[in-house]
């Protein structure tokens, strides 16, 4: 078996896509001037949901739609408190991430009365698309084409939301609510709705982040299986400084680590080793970046405040 091959990097891709979506939640909750430690319950919340949702209907693309309708709920609530509260969004976001672990665990005794996990070999997964004609092209072919269709939707919504942002009217008042809350309130912008939107957005991003989890790379649901991604994503977005562009970069990084620690696995080294990788990574990254990012983001908050 070698290390590094063409199914590394396609396996790559098909890894980075949870993380992708959560940080680009991330972002938009960072561009007005929150900072949402929740992304991990969120994901486990979309995860959960798109198997419930496939379970009862028996439709993936309804799954997925329910996936980000829950997660999007889970959203509002971390708004509510935080927009209309007052309270302080990091406290928020672990609470929402402990509600989602518990509650997840709840129901999936509850609903499908088994402990741990929840498999079904009759569950269809997402489709994987095969893409004419790139498909026969040689390294490329076998790169890109044969993913699910939110792997590509997530790089799709990376590339949207950076024209949103930095081509659009809302994407210029969404950006000066996080530089200066204060001073976006004076000349008349409604700070709270656009709040609102971000965090609703990046709730939708989260509950597809958990659909590609549990129906694009597994078909099934087991406690806790986000696993760390939605701090990974946090990191993500931080190592992207907020942008979509430099996210995809970052996400790209993690995921190739994740990619690689499951490689590894082949080459007789110990599984506790292999599985830190990613998380080893990510505590680098977290020395490298510093006071990057969350200085500026918090300074911001403050005097929002």
């Amino acid at each position: 078996m070698e290390l590094f091959d063409l199914t590394l990097l396609s396996s790559t891709i098909r890894m980075v896509t949870p993380i992708l979506l959560a940080a680009l939640g991330g972002a938009l909750c960072a561009r007005v001037g929150l900072f949402n430690v929740g992304l991990e319950g969120l994901i486990l919340i979309g995860a959960f949901s798109a198997i419930v949702g496939n379970h009862v209907t028996g439709s993936v693309f309804l799954a997925v739609v329910f996936a980000a309708f829950m997660s999007l709920l889970f959203s509002m609530l971390f708004a509510f408190m935080t927009i209309n509260l007052k309270a302080n969004d990091i406290v928020v976001g672990v609470a929402i991430n402990f509600l989602a672990l518990g509650l997840t665990t709840f129901a999936l005794r509850t609903i499908f009365d088994v402990k741990g996990a929840y498999y079904d070999k009759n569950m269809q997964g997402l489709p994987k698309w095969d893409i004419p004609v790139i498909e026969d092209i040689p390294v490329i072919g076998s790169l890109v084409s044969g993913h699910s269709p939110l792997v590509y939707l997530s790089f799709l919504i990376a590339i949207l939301l950076y024209i949103f942002l930095y081509r659009t009217v809302t994407g210029f008042r969404v950006l000066s609510v996080g530089m200066n809350p204060v001073a976006a309130r004076s000349i008349g912008l409604k700070v709270g709705s656009l709040q609102y939107m971000a965090i609703a957005l990046s709730g939708i991003l989260c509950g597809l982040a958990g659909a590609q989890l549990s129906l694009g790379q597994v078909t099934m649901f087991t406690e806790g299986m986000t696993a760390g991604r939605g701090f990974i994503a946090l990191v993500a977005t931080m190592l992207g400084q907020s942008h979509p562009i430099g996210i995809i970069g970052s996400s790209l990084l993690f995921g190739f680590m994740d990619a690689m620690s499951i490689r590894l696995q082949g080459f007789s080294l110990p599984t506790q080793f292999t599985q830190m990788l990613p998380y080893a990574i990510t505590i680098i990254a977290m020395f490298l970046l510093r006071d990057r990012g969350m200085g500026s983001q918090q300074g911001n908050q403050q005097s929002g405040r």
